[in-house]
């Protein structure tokens, strides 16, 4: 008996895009990191091709082998430099350093060695650039041990280090300094610039670029500008020229392949092309959407990427025109809105860009598309109150969409409560109706009730907020005759308890109970007549979360106190069925089970207890769930059941737990490695499956379908060519690289032969069949006669095959020759 796997956490997503410079492939392939792994991405059609795991912790650099444009280098903080044949996803060699890995840069003048940034050891806060020779002893894991100190004292970013000049020479800037280490000469020369602080900022370096061809160093500053370094072989006679047009700090620079043009990027979301270092002749693509962190070129100069704080990747052309933009999650600086699951799309739905609301798909890792909410500019300036997005809420099939902004002010806040109906025509939310301070207060939660939607009258929306009432909206006939729209929102009901702050609320399964958290208390309300049931309350402790049993457990009310309190009640009894003293931050119930997941904190540690409302003992527990601290949780439905091979983790089979981390690190618990659910093989067939289907597949699809019935119907069995069964060998064939096959005249007769069918000898029963269909074909009518001959002249594909055909009746034979005589040549219209 195989026992059973275990449940582990994996990174599923969310990773920061900007961790490390991107490179682009000889190929066109962008490679760039992503937490601890390193994706590989299609420029043309924007797919992930890759996911390369392997690092036990973030990866900090990636380039290509210059030795071996197929292969790449990776470096990791876990101390470890990986070479990787990034065509297959396979590690080749693991070289193990010991130290943390800041940064690594390799040359094609440099032999086996790279160089990479490492803490020194004793001095806190210190890095060195280091030299390190990579071994060719067999084997797969080795040590490198033979390390060279080349400079002291270099800043940890990786932007902060450049090479010149086919390896002349190497570049570092830290603060004001600026050392040039020249390697033939082993001289080392330093430069400053006098510490100047202006209204944008200090004039300390931010980063460093080399020419490719000649001794020229770009430099960019805190304040904006750009120095362009000359004839820094001598200590004295060195000089520099200035160009300026960011306002803020220059995140980085790039020099273009022939070195005729600067790339820099900063806070604005502006690329800026410097012609010939001059400040004269420049060009601008604005509107990038978010601060540029890191600058890449492809190896032929024709493209160009640019990495943005957002987790945006944008490709653009080298005359300057956007081409194509990965999105990945954008990590907001607070989720206000939590983690929503849009029931159309079963995508994740959290805040975005500021005043938007960003719909992340779990399966690419990428961003849907975004939904501008605030639809006002937003201003990059500390210290203005700006309106955000506070508040999400869809309907149970996706209809409806319900969003809170709110601008906090000294007085009074200022809120928004938007309806948005999802049009089917455009594929996108329209707003329906805006109502202006919905409350006197912010509003602390909403929610939709959870019924059928085919009639208006179900759908209710309930808000509560810190006004100490909650207000139910219902849809209403629009009278007004220049509306475009027929129903809009409007208030129908508001309650109250004893003038506490209303602070949760959830509707029971079949949306007949409608449960609202005063403080301490919990009020149990008649969704009809909306006359108050019943309360719960729990001494000294105020309600954190609330929600409803599913299923079998619907008669059980769930609430998490901020003082340590899990507690079950009884919707029959009106009494406390059970408590547990657990400080449970995330109450999240599956809406496919009766299961409900608690995430509590306690001792700087996450744990995971899975339980039913019924049921006095969890069904699981898992203790250190994760290094950081869980912010908010949400199950997804799976599209299909999945097979559990152990009962504790049935709670998985319907529905999947994801999780984020207060570091906006997206995880989830499978039974499988993310490096098993994600194979290259899988891949490559999801990339296939996920190709366009243009009308003509489409038509021709039915088509085949249709004829397929017919012969099944009529008796005749179906040949499946070899070329329909997905042969291993053919598919081996068409998904090796090109790089490693042999030529094509070597491959063209194998791949031919593969996809012929063998012609096996007739048995003589299968010669008697046929004798005797003749002989009862010819007592049929002349026209039936014509189209014999007709078929003789051009015999079937089957009967060319010799494949045996099945006895039919002379009604059947007479049904099979209409069929024959349809016209098809409407299909080459298409």
């Amino acid at each position: 008996m195989v026992a059973p796997a275990a449940l582990r956490v994996v990174r599923c997503g969310g990773s920061s895009l900007h961790g490390a410079r991107a490179v682009f492939s000889a190929d066109s392939y962008l490679l760039c990191a992503a937490g601890d792994f390193v994706k590989m991405y299609s420029v043309t059609t924007e797919e992930t091709l890759r996911l390369m795991g392997g690092h036990a912790d973030l990866v900090t650099g990636i380039l290509l082998n210059p030795h071996n444009h197929m292969q790449l280098y990776s470096s990791s903080l876990d101390g470890t430099i990986k070479l990787w044949d990034f065509m297959d996803g396979i590690p080749i060699k693991t070289f193990t350093v010991g130290s943390s890995l800041l940064a690594l840069y390799a040359l094609a003048c440099f032999e086996d060695s790279v160089f990479v940034v490492t803490p020194k050891s004793g001095e806190r806060d210190t890095f060195q650039l280091v030299s390190v020779k990579l071994t060719k002893a067999a084997g797969q894991d080795l040590e490198a041990k033979e390390l060279s100190v080349v400079l002291d004292g270099v800043d940890a970013s990786p932007k902060c280090i450049a090479f010149g000049r086919e390896g002349e020479y190497v570049a570092s800037v830290k603060e004001a300094n600026l050392q040039v280490y020249f390697f033939k000469q082993k001289q080392l020369n330093r430069f400053s610039v006098g510490a100047m602080k202006t209204k944008s900022g200090s004039n300390h370096f931010t980063c460093i670029a080399c020419h490719p061809t000649e001794d020229c160093i770009a430099t960019g500053h805190a304040d904006g500008k750009i120095r362009i370094w000359r004839n820094f072989y001598h200590k004295k006679e060195y000089t520099f020229s200035t160009l300026h047009w960011h306002h803020d700090t220059v995140r980085d620079l790039a020099f273009s392949m022939e070195g005729t043009s600067l790339l820099s990027g900063g806070v604005e979301s502006v690329l800026v092309l410097w012609h010939n270092k001059s400040d004269c002749q420049k060009d601008f693509l604005p509107r990038l959407g978010s601060a540029i962190e890191y600058i890449s070129m492809s190896p032929d100069g024709t493209l160009c990427c640019t990495l943005h704080t957002d987790n945006r990747i944008t490709i653009i052309n080298s005359n300057l025109r956007f081409s194509r933009s990965i999105q990945g999650l954008i990590k907001s600086r607070d989720i206000k809105t939590g983690l929503v699951v849009d029931p159309r799309t079963k995508a994740l739905v959290l805040n975005g860009e500021p005043g938007h609301l960003q719909f992340y798909c779990l399966q690419s890792d990428q961003q849907l598309f975004s939904l501008d909410i605030v639809q006002r500019q937003y201003i990059h300036q500390a210290g203005l109150n700006q309106a955000d997005l506070v508040k999400v809420a869809f309907s149970a099939q996706g209809k409806w969409l319900a969003t809170v902004e709110e601008r906090e002010e000294v007085t009074d806040p200022e809120l928004q409560l938007k309806l948005w109906f999802y049009d089917e025509e455009t594929q996108s939310f329209k707003l329906n109706t805006r109502i202006n301070m919905p409350h006197d207060d912010h509003i602390t939660d909403m929610c939709f009730r959870d019924m059928d939607e085919l009639e208006d009258d179900s759908l209710i929306l309930v808000t509560a907020g810190r006004d100490c009432v909650f207000k139910v909206w219902m849809m209403v006939e629009d009278t007004d005759p220049e509306a475009q729209q027929s129903v809009s929102w409007s208030c129908d009901f508001v309650g109250s308890y004893h003038n506490y702050q209303a602070t949760n609320c959830c509707f029971s399964e079949d949306g007949s109970l409608l449960a609202v958290s005063f403080e301490e208390t919990v009020t149990v309300w008649d969704s009809v007549t909306w006359d108050l049931k019943c309360t719960f309350c729990h001494p000294s402790g105020k309600i954190r979360n609330i929600c409803f049993g599913r299923l079998t457990c619907s008669k059980y009310l769930i609430g998490a106190t901020d003082n340590g309190f899990l507690c079950c009640w009884n919707l029959l009894s009106c009494a406390l069925e059970w408590s547990a003293h657990l400080n449970i931050l995330v109450l999240q119930p599956d809406p496919l089970s009766e299961y409900i997941a608690a995430i509590s904190w306690l001792s700087k540690e996450s744990s995971l207890f899975v339980f039913k409302p019924n049921e006095p003992w969890p069904i699981y527990i898992q203790r250190n769930l994760c290094k950081e601290k869980i912010q908010l949780a949400a199950f997804v439905p799976r599209d299909e059941p999945e097979t559990i091979g152990s009962e504790k983790y049935l709670w998985l089979r319907r529905s999947q737990l994801f999780f984020l981390t207060d570091t906006q690190e997206l995880m989830t618990l499978s039974t499988k490695s993310l490096e098993e659910r994600l194979t290259p093989s899988s891949k490559q067939l999801a990339v296939e499956e996920s190709l366009p289907v243009t009308p003509f597949s489409l038509l021709l699809g039915k088509h085949r379908q249709q004829q397929s019935r017919e012969d099944t119907d009529l008796g005749k069995p179906v040949v499946h060519s070899k070329r329909e069964q997905d042969s291993p060998a053919v598919k081996e064939l068409l998904h090796t690289p090109a790089h490693v096959l042999p030529s094509a005249s070597f491959l063209c007769p194998i791949f031919i032969n593969s996809l012929l069918i063998p012609k096996e000898d007739k048995s003589a029963e299968e010669v008697a069949d046929e004798v005797e269909m003749e002989s009862e074909n010819t007592e049929d009518s002349d026209e039936e006669r014509d189209v014999t001959e007709m078929e003789q002249e051009d015999p079937s594909p089957l009967a060319l095959l010799g494949e045996m055909t099945c006895k039919l009746s002379k009604s059947q034979e007479r049904e099979l020759r209409k069929i024959r005589k349809m016209d098809y040549s409407w299909i080459s219209a298409f």
